[in-house]
Formats: structure tokens, C-alpha cells, sequence
């Protein structure tokens, strides 16, 4: 009776410990930031950028310029996120969009004085 009882704590802390576990690589964070930008394919082109691996949601507003985006920590950084956007051609708060990039997005996108 002894050795049950032993069997069923080491199995339940186990258990326990393995679901701890998924809840904290299932945990995901909200951030927002400014993005420049001035029309809807503006929108596609930055809510596409932001279609990777490790963001589960990202929205772009094109009255606020507010971008949010809901990703895993584990798997992308603020960093990486602001560096998709830029690659494509729009300028965020953080990293700018080298000029040959933004050179090349279609000329109704021009947002930059």
C-alpha cells in the first residue's frame, strides 16, 4: 500500500510539473507601437511582413498607425519584430527602413515628407 501511494505522488507531481511547463511555452505577449504607413496596401504589406513564425496576431491601423502585435517571447523578439516591418519598407519606432527599401514600395505608399 505504501509503494502505491508513493507511485501516485511521484506520477502526480509529475504531471503536475510537465503542465506548468506547457502553460509557461504557451504564453504570449501584447505589444504596440507606431508604424508609418498611409493606405490599405500599406496595411497588407506590414500585417504580411508579420506573418512568421512565433507572432500569433498582428493588426495595423491605418487612421492611428498603431500596430499591435501578439507573439511568443520564446520564439521572436521586439527587436526581429520591428526589423520585419522595416524590411519591407516602413519605418517603426524603433529601426528605420533603409532608404533603398522604401524606395521600392509602390508610390501612393510614400509616407515620409
Amino acid at each position: 500500500m505504501k509503494i502505491l501511494k508513493i507511485i501516485i505522488i511521484v506520477f502526480t507531481s509529475l504531471i503536475s510539473t510537465i503542465g506548468i511547463g506547457q502553460e509557461k511555452s504557451k504564453k504570449s505577449v501584447e505589444i504596440n507601437f507606431n508604424v508609418d504607413g498611409i493606405c490599405d496596401m500599406c496595411k497588407d504589406r506590414i500585417e504580411g511582413a508579420l506573418d512568421v513564425k512565433g507572432i500569433k496576431f498582428s493588426e495595423w491601423s491605418e487612421d492611428t498607425h498603431n500596430c499591435t502585435v501578439v507573439y511568443k517571447p520564446k520564439k521572436i523578439t521586439v527587436k526581429e519584430i520591428h526589423q520585419l516591418i522595416a524590411n519591407v519598407g516602413h519605418d517603426t519606432d524603433s529601426i528605420k527602413a533603409t532608404d533603398e527599401t522604401y524606395n521600392n514600395i509602390h508610390h501612393c505608399c510614400k509616407y515620409r515628407k
